[in-house]
């Protein structure tokens, strides 16, 4: 039935697709939670390999060596080592693939006494393949670290090298299922099934991928001519078979089953592929017109519904069944990670969420609520005035500073000055807030070396110390004391910008926020009682002519990733907390909140413009009523204090430092606008890409920028705030920051400022 409201519904999905929905929204892959050096919250326990999140060998084997030698380097191992007891093994590498042997390797060549356990077989994940499978031993130019090498390109005579080098290393791994890590008496503990447990000084995890193998949950699937691995192609030539999934293991089994001759058809349950390399999805493609045999029947965004012994059902979106007859069926839909290994052995896991986890994140708030109505002076619980009445911190600064006399007391004098905004809750939370800038700043430097970073770094922590933070709290108020604000043009200006008040310095320099710090984003130098005609140009000016400008060369990030103190806060004690930002389809509509409030900031601004303009009409009452007296639309408390403030913060180590940023900024979502036109964009070297998903993981905006990197097409998300994160952390140097043509999408230039490491590396060869 059609309703009244349906055009405007229709016309308000039309723009949140054409603003931010219409993007790639994929997610994460849960896996255990490790730094960038394998470390684990288990003190000793390290991972390794796939489980890092980059499925390669070469990765894999250079993780595992690598290390060894961080744990072999480490004073606290050497100290223990000198003092090991006999019993205690200094090394124990689980898992026998890649990692697992280049590690082993490793502790052998370095002299340490190190054990190796593997299930099944030694390299199990390469023995597997297909018969005569091509291996990508991608980077071609890449040496991994340690004695593990790879020179051959297929399946068997990689797997005869592989063995031959661990032979003449002389590392021999033990058959033995390890069931999880413990820690006891100051060290490891590994049990094994049907046997002692080992105890070990450290312990290397390098199981990848080994849990169970994912199930279509559809009848027949128990049936024997169904399998997870395709041993022999040969096996299946002029036979029907099916082929289930849209990875590289699928796609290189529907290629390697058509050239020996099967009837192949590929089913996956998506409108198009996103992870497989590019060469497999064009193979794909190019045999997918050829009819008959040899060729691939591909049969995109259809699902499985049914297995028979001589046929199958696929389902497709249009809800239509079609029945093929059929041979064997191959389900290569990949692993469920062995995460119920890790949960024994005490090691969190990306995005899972404890007893722990929600207890934290309720303490975590609580003391935000209280530090933000502290910083606020109370503004409903009364806990500024309560500490002011009392006399504690720090209201009673202002008393002690005077008791020291001489300099100190002198209000022409700069210490003098301070003495006042040493009595303000907010000079002491931006102070708080500068040393966490400067200090997690340099932080992120030493972890992200890269001239984009530093040099963004430094900015950001430039601009949060002098304009946000001395500018109102020392350098105003000090020019303001000493008389140069009582008359003549400065005078005239401070009047304007710095209206005098009753309380603190006797004018509102607190307002100089806004010099830096546009609206909507800082609002109170528009939403006033009085009349604040310049403030009104300012932020006219920013918001509608400065930021459009650098967002449309830029990018939305030239605001929010080197200017915007919460940006600031968000690269740098947010920096370790990014891969905690949730993404998906769902969590992707939330990003519509801040449009929400924009267009309550653009209600306010008009109400208020009107009532300034039109005093003591209906419009100033409606403002009023807007601003103060509904508590459902009081933008104080709503927006800026619980949203900004106690939300945007508080859910940094829960959710990363973005939060606000990516989900409610009202800024932000004007900005969001300006970037559907703008010429910045995130640009891929599609033959680099391996599709391990990495850049969309640390991604704090949660933007699935693999998918764009995959196809080889310019990142497009306005979400991007030029964090370099996505650049920085892909382990094929396969992004750039540049510029496109918007008319014709050629890409016009890249930026100058390095953020990839491995091109960095690349340009001094």
């Amino acid at each position: 039935m059609t309703t009244a409201t349906s055009p405007r519904v229709h016309w308000l999905s039309r723009y949140a697709d054409w603003l931010h929905l219409r993007w790639p929204s994929g997610t994460v892959e849960r896996l255990p939670a490790v730094d960038e050096e394998g470390r684990t919250r288990v003190p000793g326990l390290y991972v390794v390999g796939d489980l890092t999140g980059i499925p390669l060998l070469k990765f894999s084997s250079d993780t595992g060596a690598r290390a060894v030698g961080r744990i072999a380097d480490d004073p606290e191992f050497q100290k223990a080592r000198g003092k090991a007891v006999s019993g205690v093994r200094e090394l124990v590498v689980i898992g026998g693939g890649v990692s697992g042997f280049a590690a082993a390797m490793e502790a052998r060549k370095r002299g340490l006494d190190v054990e190796l356990l593997e299930a099944s077989e030694p390299f199990s994940t390469v023995a597997n393949f297909p018969a005569r499978k091509p291996i990508y031993t991608y980077p071609t130019e890449m040496t991994p670290f340690g004695d593990l090498q790879f020179r051959a390109t297929v399946k068997e005579p990689l797997l005869d090298e592989l063995r031959e080098q661990a032979r003449k290393a002389g590392v021999v791994p033990r058959i033995a299922r390890a069931e999880r890590v413990e820690r006891a008496d100051g060290v490891l503990v590994v049990p094994i099934a049907d046997g002692e447990p080992i105890r070990a000084l450290r312990v290397i995890v390098a199981i990848g991928r080994s849990g169970n193998y994912r199930r279509l949950g559809v009848p027949g699937e128990e049936l024997g001519k169904v399998s997870n691995r395709l041993h022999d192609p040969r096996e299946q030539a002029g036979k029907n078979v099916l082929v289930v999934g849209g990875g590289d293991s699928a796609l290189e089994a529907a290629i390697a089953l058509a050239d020996a001759g099967a009837a192949v058809t590929l089913s996956y349950r998506k409108p198009e592929f996103a992870r497989p390399k590019p060469d497999n999805t064009a193979r794909v493609d190019a045999l997918a017109k050829v009819r008959g045999k040899g060729g691939i029947d591909l049969r995109l965004a259809t699902q499985v519904t049914a297995i028979a012994d001589t046929e199958v059902t696929l389902r497709g979106v249009d809800k239509k069944e079609t029945r093929l007859p059929n041979d064997a069926v191959y389900t290569l839909i990949g692993r469920e990670a062995p995460l119920e290994f890790f949960r024994k052995s005490g090691v969190p896991i990306q995005g899972e969420w404890t007893a722990k986890s929600w207890i934290s994140l309720a303490l975590i708030l609580l003391s935000a609520v209280f530090v933000y109505h502290w910083k606020k002076g109370g503004v409903y619980f009364g806990i500024s005035e309560a500490f002011q009445r009392k006399g504690w911190f720090p209201f009673q600064v202002p008393a002690w500073w005077e008791s020291l006399g001489g300099a100190f007391a002198d209000k022409t004098a700069l210490l003098g000055t301070l003495k006042i905004s040493l009595g303000e809750p907010g000079f002491y939370y931006s102070l708080a807030y500068c040393v966490c800038v400067v200090a997690f700043g340099i932080a992120r430097i030493r972890r992200r070396k890269t001239p984009y970073v530093r040099l963004q770094t430094w900015t950001l922590a430039a601009i949060q110390v002098v304009p946000l933070f001395l500018l109102p709290y020392a350098i105003l108020p000090w020019i303001g004391n000493n008389g140069h604000f009582d008359a003549g043009a400065l005078g005239s200006f401070a009047d304007e910008f710095f209206p005098k008040a009753d309380y603190g310095h006797g004018r509102e320099y607190w307002r100089a926020f806004g010099f830096v710090l546009a609206w909507p984003l800082f609002f109170w130098n528009v939403f006033t009682e009085q009349p604040m005609w310049g403030w009104l140009a300012v932020s006219l000016v920013q918001t509608f002519v400065i930021i459009p400008l650098i967002v449309w060369k830029w990018g939305k990030g030239a605001y929010c990733g080197w200017i915007c103190s919460c940006g600031a806060l968000a690269e740098t004690l947010g920096d370790s907390l990014r891969q905690k930002m949730p993404h998906g389809k769902n969590w992707n509509r939330l990003n519509l909140v801040g449009q929400a409030f924009l267009a309550f900031a653009f209600v306010l601004l008009i109400a208020r413009s009107l009532a300034w303009a039109f005093p003591g009409g209906p419009f100033g009452a409606l403002f009023q009523w807007l601003f103060k007296n509904a508590p459902v639309f009081n933008y104080v408390w709503f927006v800026d204090l619980l949203w900004a403030g106690i939300l945007g913060v508080g859910l940094y180590w829960h959710f990363s430092g973005r939060v606000w940023c990516r989900f409610a900024c009202p800024l932000a979502a004007l900005m969001h606008v300006y970037a559907r036109f703008s010429k910045f964009r995130i640009l891929p070297e599609k033959k680099k890409c391996i599709s391990c998903n990495v850049c969309t993981s640390v991604c704090h905006q949660g933007i699935d920028v693999m998918n764009f990197a995959n196809k080889g097409l310019p990142m497009a998300d306005p979400e991007c705030v030029r964090c370099s994160a996505c650049v920085q952390m892909c382990p094929t140097g396969t992004l750039q920051f540049g510029t496109i043509d918007t008319r014709t999408g050629a890409i016009t230039g890249y930026d100058a400022l390095a953020a990839s490491p491995v091109l960095m590396a690349e340009s001094k060869r």
